[in-house]
């Protein structure tokens, strides 16, 4: 949000400095033409040069009320001679950028109809400035450029147009990105749930495995020894506990049908961040990881947690140009405490790292458990990730 203000800041003075400029300018064309002088009063041509260029300055806020205004205003100075002969299109400079302005921000319809509106005020009054003061080519020896109505008329038409053609195509090109942000960030939920998905069919397939050997084996003791199958009993009561909880989240995961088929890979834990961490020891970061309480922790839970630290410590060493990074994994009363934060040098935007793929992948898993996940630049400097899991404990069996 700084980083908006401040850019929406630094264009509202650009265009005050090019509004003050386009002002004198077409102020000083009036006075000082190449063509036939101005014969009026000087505060005149300044007033003209005041009207046409300084609305400019708020383009930005106001496109389409500054572009009829300039419209007005240039129509107003042509008609009362108030341009500079051979030059005016100067005067027009200003009216050409505040119509690129609504070309970029309104619609096809609107801007077509903000492009004839601006042709038509110097389409009628060139022509009839020139029959009124009677500049013709025979003016020409006594000017510094030709005085015909036609080229003069050309070259604001041109200006005018080209300045509309340039802002169409710069609208195309934003609602092109545009979509294609939105398309990109709804394939990578999709393909983060796929992976999700394939991680929770490892999961629940190996807690029906684990029911089945247990109802098998409670079957066949149940009446010699029933303290054992009372004990088979309550390990096949908390697996499908567990695994009905899983299947619950996986309804919210789509699966492609042709994806059924892939191959499923080991499913990681907590266990598995110290081997993470020395890894990335090896390859220059040092990863500072504290575990605390994480032995109990569902397997699910336990999978989240590692892919939240192994992409985040991915994104580090992408991106990040640190050299140390702390590693915090603390579990307790039913919610586990994720927290990476590295020492880099804060040059990742939080606008840009929210559109990423990790990020999206994240929060899509800590969000499937009702947890919370924030990410961003932190105030003494680098990047800090900070995820809190909710779960519920496994009962011993």
């Amino acid at each position: 949000m700084a980083w908006h203000n401040g850019s929406t800041a630094r264009g509202q003075l650009i265009d005050a400095a090019a509004a003050v400029v386009l002002a004198f300018g077409a102020a000083r064309a009036v006075l000082e033409p190449p063509g036939p002088p101005f014969t009026g009063p000087q505060w005149v041509a300044w007033l003209a040069g005041a009207a046409v260029g300084l609305p400019l300055a708020v383009r930005r806020r106001w496109p389409l009320p500054v572009l009829g205004f300039l419209v007005i205003a240039t129509t107003a100075a042509t008609s009362f001679g108030a341009v500079g002969a051979g030059v005016i299109w100067v005067t027009y400079v200003a009216t050409a950028l505040a119509l690129y302005t609504a070309a970029t921000a309104t619609g096809t319809v609107v801007a077509t109809l903000a492009l004839i509106v601006s042709l038509a005020g110097p389409a009628s009054t060139i022509p009839w400035l020139y029959h009124r003061t009677g500049m013709s080519p025979a003016d020409a020896p006594l000017s510094e450029v030709p005085l015909w109505w036609q080229v003069e008329l050309g070259l604001v038409v041109a200006e005018l147009a080209i300045a509309w053609a340039i802002g169409m195509v710069i609208r195309w090109r934003r609602a092109i990105r545009a979509e294609f942000a939105r398309r990109f960030a709804h394939e990578a939920v999709t393909d983060e749930r796929l992976r999700i998905a394939r991680e929770l069919h490892d999961i629940v397939g190996h807690s029906m495995s684990l029911i089945a050997v247990k109802a098998t084996v409670a079957n066949h003791i149940a009446e010699q020894r029933p303290v054992e199958t009372r004990a088979a009993l309550q390990i096949i009561e908390h697996t499908s506990r567990t695994a009905l909880t899983e299947i619950r989240r996986l309804l919210d995961v789509l699966r492609a049908a042709d994806d059924q088929a892939a191959e499923l890979a080991p499913v990681h834990g907590t266990a598995d961040l110290p081997e993470l961490a020395e890894r990335l020891r090896s390859a220059g970061l040092w990863v500072d990881l504290s575990l605390t309480g994480v032995e109990d922790l569902p397997e699910a839970v336990d999978l989240t947690v590692y892919r939240i630290v192994q992409e985040s410590l991915t994104n580090v060493m992408k991106h990040a140009n640190a050299h140390r990074c702390r590693v915090t994994v603390r579990a307790a009363g039913g919610s586990v405490h994720v927290e990476v934060v590295d020492s880099g040098r804060g040059q990742r935007s939080s606008g840009h790292r929210s559109a990423g793929q990790g990020l999206i992948g994240m929060r899509e898993r800590v969000t499937m458990y009702g947890g919370t996940l924030t990410a961003g630049a932190r105030p003494a400097g680098g990047f800090g990730v900070v995820a809190e899991i909710p779960y519920a404990p496994e009962e011993p069996a």
